[in-house]
């Protein structure tokens, strides 16, 4: 039987998350198949049709997923979810919202965060914030597996030749109701998909001063801007910079992290990038454990120094 993934896009093209879970259903074997609940999404499917590693792409057309409501697509998911054998999700805000409902519908147990294929049956997902690592295997039938971004690559996002086969579309479930949304625009790279990122931790005292120490230094490298869970907390700035278990996952080539003491929940998001660069005044500052790079020191005097070197 093949594997179908969840599509997370926006009506024209496929989200960055959507890649890496293709490739997570290419390690696991036989057919990938993705799923695209959209409305007016043809160039979506296009897109994931030309994927490497894609063979079909089902085309669930309809005004009952122009706003991505959850409900909408996991009976989407259902109604199609006969002929697979595995169905995969991004462990994203859009992921997490659609797979439990999918497990649910289905009766199955779900496999949350995956970071490693060991067979089609078990797999490898972290636990307790990251500090110890399950190795999980199902016996169910149908295997809703959602997968953490960050541990798999990208597929390439050309290649492939994919057919797109259109699907009834099924009805509005009619369970919620989209009223509104608050879209964050910036100019910087998007948090989940940097290749550098800074963040700033309670260390730096206020949001004027987040914005004062840490923008000139992320100017210089092009790069995203990300936080604490203290520092969003403490009001510095929006839930969206957010870095952490209860925030984002994130695995760029470069991550600095300027005033973070380094809390489990913290380590839990950033550990895996690839070099990590630390600025604390205190030395035993568990950010240090992890750091490729650790400078003790008044980041008040770091990183303008840092910056005036670059």
């Amino acid at each position: 039987m093949a594997n179908l993934v969840i599509a997370e896009h926006d009506h024209g093209s496929l989200k960055a998350a959507t890649l890496n879970v293709i490739s997570a259903a290419s390690a696991i074997g036989g057919d990938v198949h993705v799923l695209v609940a959209g409305h007016n999404a043809s160039a979506a499917a296009a897109a994931a049709a030309q994927v490497a590693g894609v063979s079909k792409v089902l085309l669930a057309d309809s005004a009952a997923h122009a706003n991505l409501l959850p409900e909408s697509a996991a009976a989407q998911v259902v109604a199609v979810a006969a002929a697979y054998s595995h169905i995969l999700a991004p462990a994203t805000a859009y992921g997490k919202g659609v797979a439990p409902r999918v497990a649910a519908l289905l009766d199955k147990a779900q496999i949350s965060d995956i970071i490693k294929v060991v067979d089609a049956d078990t797999f490898v997902r972290p636990i307790y914030a990251g500090n110890a690592y399950a190795t999980v295997k199902s016996s169910d039938s149908v295997k809703v597996v959602t997968v953490r971004g960050t541990a798999f690559a990208a597929a390439a996002t050309s290649g492939g030749s994919g057919t797109v086969e259109n699907v009834m579309a099924v009805a509005d479930s009619g369970l919620s109701t989209f009223v509104s949304a608050e879209i964050t625009k910036s100019e910087r790279p998007e948090l989940t998909a940097a290749k550098i990122i800074v963040s700033g931790g309670r260390g730096l005292g206020s949001g004027e001063k987040y914005r004062e120490v840490l923008t000139p230094l992320a100017d210089k490298l092009n790069a995203a801007m990300g936080a604490s869970r203290a520092a969003v907390d403490a009001g510095f700035v929006p839930n969206d910079y957010q870095v952490g278990q209860t925030g984002k996952i994130v695995a760029p080539d470069l991550y600095i992290a300027v005033g973070i003491s380094g809390a489990i929940q913290h380590l839990a998001g950033m550990k895996d990038s690839k070099v990590i660069v630390a600025i604390n005044k205190d030395p035993d500052a568990p950010i240090f454990g992890v750091a490729d790079y650790g400078l003790v020191g008044d980041l008040f005097e770091a990183v303008p120094q840092l910056v005036a070197a670059l």
